[in-house]
This record gives structure tokens, C-alpha cells and sequence, in this order.
């Protein structure tokens, strides 16, 4: 479970077709304090950690996930939000974020507002009837409020703070992004079917 927090932006290493998919991630955690098979949030998708030395962690993707996320687009160079697992006690200051990523969102508008950046993607039509005004959204790992909402396009309005400490300062037209939709909007649906 995470919070949606970015805590590290971490760069790929290396990427290898192993059966799995195998990616090195260089980071600035202090990898003394990370144990094998701790889950860290990977641009969004949890991940197990199964191999790791100073500075840099391995992990496995199966071709489900690289399936449901942007990850088969990884390549060396590309640096990615990361979150450590929540821990008991620990502030919860975005949303409950569970890793699992739903399907991939489309950057299809940027326009600068003041410092701001609002950027404008587009959602698989399956997952547009999860994502409502002042609802959150987890994109590439992130807690955000979602602004409006007009058919399965939504915005997002990045804050410089934010922009600075995840990867959302490089954001361009067409990249292809990592959702979580937010899962009490997933229950809410659920019980809507079932009347």
C-alpha cells in the first residue's frame, strides 16, 4: 500500500528480457534499509524488489504488468517516481494507492497557467466513468486531484513544488502514463451496479 507520496525519482539502469522482464533502477534510498522482496512503487506499479546493491534495486515484470503499463517502453535513461510501502504510523498525505495499475492515460494537452502547468489526458473508456471532479487519481505513482472531467478526457493542475520532486516537470504531449483509479470511486461503481 502506498500514499501516492513521491519520495525518490528514481533512473533505469538497465533493462533485460530474463522470461520476465528484468529493470535495475538507480535511486537515492539508502538500499542498506531495503530488505528482498520489499515492494517499492515503481512510476505507480508495485514492485518486488529481488536483487540490490549501493544505490540501485532490481526487480521482475511480468508480461501482465508490462501489459497494463507503460513499463515496455522502459529503457535506460528514463527517470521514475518511486514510493516505499506505507508503514504503520506513517502520514497518509495523498490517497490510498494500491500499485495496481489500471490501464495507461494520454498526455493530449500542456498549457502553462501562472507557475502551474494544467495537463489534459485522455482515459481508456473503460476507466473514464471512475474519474470525477475532486476525485484522485494516482498517474505514474502520483496523488493528484483530478479538475474536470469531460468524457473520458480529464485535467490535472501541477503545482511548481510538484513538478520539481517527480517526474511531471518533463512531461510532454503523447506520453502514455500510468493510472490508478482511485478505489473507493471502484466500490462506489460496484454498489451502483448492484441496485
Amino acid at each position: 500500500m502506498f500514499t501516492g507520496i513521491i519520495t525518490d525519482i528514481g533512473e533505469i539502469k538497465d533493462v533485460q528480457q530474463e522470461g520476465d522482464l528484468r529493470v535495475r533502477i538507480g535511486t537515492g534510498y539508502d538500499t542498506a534499509g531495503i530488505d528482498i522482496g520489499a515492494s517499492i512503487a515503481s512510476d505507480g506499479v508495485c514492485l518486488t524488489v529481488i536483487a540490490l546493491g549501493e544505490g540501485w534495486y532490481d526487480v521482475q515484470v511480468s508480461a501482465e504488468t508490462v501489459a497494463k503499463t507503460n513499463l515496455g517502453v522502459w529503457a535506460p535513461g528514463k527517470r521514475v517516481n518511486l514510493e516505499r510501502a506505507l508503514r504503520v504510523g506513517d502520514e497518509l498525505g495523498g490517497h490510498i494507492v494500491s500499485g495496481h495499475v489500471d490501464g495507461v492515460a494520454e498526455v493530449v494537452g500542456i498549457v502553462d497557467e501562472g507557475d502551474s502547468t494544467r495537463v489534459t489526458l485522455r482515459a481508456p473508456n473503460d476507466l473514464a466513468r471512475f474519474i470525477a471532479p475532486k476525485g484522485s487519481v494516482a498517474l505514474n505513482g502520483t496523488s493528484l486531484t483530478v479538475n474536470e472531467v469531460e468524457g473520458c478526457e480529464f485535467g490535472i493542475n501541477f503545482i511548481p513544488h510538484t513538478k520539481e520532486v517527480t517526474t511531471w516537470g518533463d512531461v510532454s504531449l503523447g506520453d502514455m502514463v500510468n493510472l490508478e483509479i482511485d478505489t473507493l470511486a471502484r466500490y462506489v461503481a460496484r454498489l451502483n451496479e448492484a441496485v
